[in-house]
């Protein structure tokens, strides 16, 4: 009999790569693994080894800009997954988040099992209620819950995160030949970018300090990735979808960006990081996973913990005392940084850390 399990992470596409650990201890022993994503997760999902089949879902209480409760809409999910029939879902989601509305339609659409991490008591909503640390790194913890619905990563796998390949070429010319720099200058939340200025000062600092820099951005930041690039950067605004992303990134010698999607592909791929760490989340939650990282920005910000979208500090000053030199100084940390060193940012550093511990 095939075992099927239904996965469901139902936010941003750096969220959904952060659960490649557990999609792979699901997948080494399930037969087919549904992964249900949100609308900006979907692509994501598609790169994770170990998933068959990406379901898309505008979830009414997890997205960050979500549609209005339709009966219609949750009536033809539910007919779906009981078309189905899963033999059991494992149903991640951020500290902040409930699994319990979800596991509701799912239960209603005949799941006989269903695990998932819950503050709030579950009644007959879930068969496995996982309580964990929420000081782990995020991918640690999403594995905690795949352990604690029986799944375990298959003997050789080390729980970083990591990407389906092989990967796209990348077409543009300007990534033909490996160790360029990429500065990624957006981000989903606008309290995490680093400002714009500031991200046009690294690109010509580090095309002084004899770097290639790539600049990288979505379709709607096109205008964005041109002020950026300027002359002496080359601009890629809009130019890639999210596995060709993951190909640049793969031939980038290091990536800069804040605590966005890129940063956790970057990490998925092997790639370092330069973290541009606003301390509204914290970083050793989100920060890259698994990869030499050099995390700036001032973790002791009055914003730290806030989970705030807008930056509610004047001036936005927890990424403003970061400097162009900061970054190319960070760079050149990384290059000189063994292939084997992770770093786990403590999340009560300063402007500027760097902890690297053996892998």
């Amino acid at each position: 009999m095939t075992r099927t399990v239904l996965v469901a992470r139902l936010d941003n596409a750096g969220d959904v790569l952060l659960q490649g650990p557990l999609v792979r201890a699901v997948a080494a022993t399930a037969d087919r693994v549904v992964f249900l994503a949100g609308p900006a997760g979907a692509a994501a999902a598609e790169l994770l080894p170990g998933v068959d089949e990406v379901w898309t879902w505008s979830c009414p209480w997890i997205l960050g800009d979500p549609p209005a409760v339709d009966a219609a809409d949750l009536a033809a999910l539910t007919d779906r997954v009981r078309a189905l029939a899963p033999d059991e879902a494992v149903l991640s989601t951020s500290f902040h988040q409930s699994p319990l509305p979800l596991a509701l339609v799912l239960r209603t659409a005949g799941v006989p099992r269903i695990s998932a991490i819950s503050v709030d008591y579950p009644g007959t909503l879930l068969d496995v209620r996982h309580r964990v640390d929420d000081d782990l790194p995020e991918p640690e913890r999403a594995l905690s819950l795949a352990r604690a619905a029986g799944f375990e990563l298959p003997a050789g796998d080390d729980g970083r995160l990591v990407v389906r390949r092989p990967l796209p070429p990348v077409a543009h010319p300007a990534a033909a030949e490996p160790g360029y720099v990429v500065l990624h200058p957006g981000a989903s939340v606008p309290a995490r970018a680093w400002p714009a200025q500031r991200c046009a000062e690294a690109v010509e600092a580090l095309a002084d300090a004899g770097h290639r820099v790539l600049v990288t951005g979505g379709p709607g930041e096109r205008e964005l990735t041109a002020l950026v690039a300027g002359t002496r950067g080359v601009d890629l605004g809009g130019a890639t979808s999210l596995a060709e992303m993951a190909a640049l990134l793969d031939g980038a010698a290091a990536v800069v960006v804040g605590n966005t999607g890129p940063a956790h592909l970057a990490a998925a791929v092997g790639t370092p990081v330069v973290s541009l760490f606003a301390p509204v989340v914290p970083a050793g939650r989100w920060a890259p996973y698994g990869v030499p990282t050099v995390l700036l920005g001032d973790q002791t910000a009055a914003c730290r913990g806030t989970r705030a979208r807008e930056c509610p500090v004047p001036g936005h000053p927890c990424l403003t005392s970061v400097t162009a030199q900061d970054v190319v100084a960070a760079v050149g940390q990384l290059r000189t940084v063994e292939a084997t060193a992770v770093v786990r940012p403590d999340a009560a550093a300063g402007k500027a850390a760097e902890i690297q511990v053996s892998a």
